[in-house]
């Protein structure tokens, strides 16, 4: 019997490496935080807000965070959009695409004909400290 076989003779189940347990409510305050920051007439991609709240590769987790605020909050969510300048369909079907680009267009943010932003000219450039 060698250490990787129980006294059966079967193979003993493969060992899983310890993740760090990371709160999710905190990891949201987190991100919400960011999104707060992102000036009125500015956009912001998923992928740029996980970079800012300290998750970088971890955009997904952004959109996560974006379809579960809801729409009384002070969560400026219609701001974050994707890397291709546009924005990413909801949960909550397209007629929030819709809501999403009104937002944007009344601060000021201008769609081209193909429903994209330009990033160079809306992207948030948060101060360095």
């Amino acid at each position: 019997m060698n250490a990787r076989t129980t006294a059966r003779g079967g193979a003993t189940p493969a060992r899983r490496k310890k993740r760090s347990v990371v709160n999710p409510d905190s990891t949201r305050q987190r991100i919400y935080a960011v999104v707060r920051s992102v000036p009125r007439g500015k956009v912001a991609t998923y992928g740029q807000i996980a970079e800012l709240a300290g998750l970088g590769g971890q955009a997904r987790q952004v959109g996560y965070a974006m379809a579960a605020v809801p729409s009384s909050s002070a969560v400026p969510w219609h701001r974050i959009i994707n890397a291709q300048g546009r924005v990413s369909e909801r949960s909550a079907g397209s007629g929030s695409t819709i809501i999403q680009q009104q937002l944007l267009e009344r601060e000021g943010v201008v769609f081209d004909g193909g429903g994209r932003v330009s990033l160079p000219r809306y992207r948030w450039k948060p101060r360095s400290s």
